[in-house]
């Protein structure tokens, strides 16, 4: 408890992570306690997971350590294996073997009360491409800290105001409108509104590409909860609220094959709540990216809906929804336009920004009839919703005052930034940028690339939402051999890209 308060007071105080729960992770307990422990004076070597170097969560301990020791030597390993593809072969080869996926690195800290200066971050990274066996050869020939100097291999890093030490952010990037925020610190946002995707915690009970194996799925899931709630009371019909708490776990049937329990349901037995099947809650969604499932869509058994209720009401209600992927995404940023209720990992934990919100009040552009059901309370009753644009009346004037006289919507707006998100000069000048916080949209010189930029937004839209009725892509098919095809033709072994020379040609499978 004392060392967790420590994290608590110095790492989590200084990071500016909505979750820190990675702080105490035991490796960053160990850093904590090895530096209160040697005091001011003395030196912490560690061999551990390189994850801190640059993770979104560990910002505060990199302001702490460079704060807290004079001389920090940090010599990188790499070896993620949590990435793919080819920035997973530049990683190389794992340190330990099948011991860890994750990239390991050698941190020595020093803490020298003599020295004037602080925080001096010395950092040297092995390398691309390196076998397990090549990098081990590499850390004996050096040595030791003073190897690497004689080889002149330390880089010096000054940390930027974000505490990040390496992939430094492009501050011309805090110059543009951000797509929300729900901090209040910005002042000018172009989203209203966002959300992340629908989480469950039981996806295996939820969805389903069969309509109808969701319902009997949800239906025997449910049935089994009732009964449980039938037998707690009638085995603990006298035990207050904090008794019945102290019980449930203890009770309850944790059966994978009949029940995915959650704390919220598991709460709801405490209170003796039953509930009904909701007949009119199974509705489309989009699981995976180009991948559209079944989902039972109801408050009670989808563990956090977060602001998805707004965003898709019910099964009625019409959206355009660019997801982007979360901070921190271990594939990289991206983007993809959804018009259906999309999950929490569509896009790898990834936010949601809809073109229109759903409101029941009068604030509306386009009233829309619906009904209110059980995602929303115990009885459905029947509504009528409004629907209005996501985007701030504020967000759509900062573009129209960039290109004065321009007659621009906000779903003109709406779909600019989609293109703009695929834009490969935007991705590659603030990749790390994205890789670190939400997207924030310049407007690009002169109002012909605007409307070029629109364009391009609402063609990609075409592409990725009518994926599975656009005129396909020309096909070329090459036979070698006997012209006439069987089945084991069609034996997938291995996808690979054509070459053009030594060069990829992407068009080619």
């Amino acid at each position: 408890p004392g060392l967790d308060d420590r994290i608590r007071l110095t790492y989590a105080d200084r990071s500016t992570a909505t979750n820190k729960n990675a702080l105490y992770d035991s490796y960053i307990r160990a850093i904590r306690w090895a530096s209160d422990r040697i005091g001011d004076s003395g030196v912490v070597g560690f061999v551990t997971n390189a994850g801190y170097l640059d993770s979104n969560s560990a910002d505060g301990l990199r302001k702490c350590l460079a704060e807290e020791f004079s001389s920090l030597y940090v010599f990188h390993l790499r070896g993620n294996q949590r990435t793919s593809g080819e920035l997973s072969k530049k990683e190389g080869g794992k340190i330990f073997g099948s011991g860890s996926r994750a990239p390991i690195a050698i941190s020595l800290l020093v803490k020298n009360p003599a020295n004037e200066q602080q925080g001096q971050i010395y950092f040297h990274d092995i390398g691309d491409y390196l076998t397990r066996e090549e990098k081990l050869a590499r850390i004996v020939d050096f040595g030791s800290i003073d190897g690497i100097s004689q080889a002149n291999a330390w880089q010096s890093i000054t940390p930027d105001q974000h505490g990040d030490w390496l992939n430094q952010r492009d501050d011309s990037f805090q110059q543009f409108i951000v797509l929300g925020d729900k901090s209040g610190t910005e002042s000018l946002t172009l989203f209203e509104n966002y959300s992340a995707g629908l989480k469950t915690q039981r996806d295996a009970w939820c969805y389903n590409p069969s309509r109808q194996a969701v319902e009997t799925n949800m239906r025997r899931m449910i049935d089994f909860y009732n009964a449980e709630v039938d037998r707690f009371n009638k085995t603990h019909p006298d035990l207050d609220r904090s008794g019945r708490e102290a019980k449930v776990d203890g009770f309850i049937n944790s059966d994978p094959t009949k029940i995915s329990w959650t704390r919220a349901l598991k709460q709801d037995l405490v209170k003796g709540k039953q509930h009904p099947y909701d007949k009119d809650a199974s509705i489309r969604s989009l699981y995976r990216p180009f991948t559209k499932q079944w989902l039972y869509y109801n408050r009670r058994f989808n563990e956090m809906v977060y602001q998805m209720p707004r965003i898709f009401p019910d099964a009625g209600a019409e959206n355009r929804v660019i997801c982007v992927s979360g901070i921190g995404a271990r594939s990289g940023f991206s983007a993809l336009i959804v018009d259906a209720i999309p999950n929490l990992h569509t896009l790898d934990t990834g936010q949601c920004f809809p073109l229109y919100l759903y409101d029941e009040d009068e604030q509306a552009e386009e009233p829309v009839e619906s009904r209110m059901d059980s995602l929303f309370g115990e009885s459905p009753q029947p509504v009528a919703r409004s629907r209005r644009y996501a985007l701030t009346d504020e967000g759509l004037e900062h573009f129209r005052k960039s290109y004065p006289g321009a007659e621009m919507t906000k779903e003109d707006v709406f779909y600019y930034v989609y293109g703009l998100l695929h834009a490969p000069r935007y991705r590659e000048q603030y990749a790390d940028n994205l890789g670190k916080e939400l997207p924030r949209i310049p407007c690009v010189p002169g109002i012909d690339l605007f409307w070029v930029y629109v364009k391009a937004g609402r063609e990609l839209a075409n592409l990725h939402l009518n994926y599975e009725s656009i005129e396909p892509y020309p096909l070329t098919l090459t036979v070698h051999g006997d012209p006439k095809l069987t089945d084991a033709d069609y034996q997938v072994e291995k996808m690979r890209y054509g070459k053009n020379g030594k060069e990829k040609d992407l068009t080619t499978i």
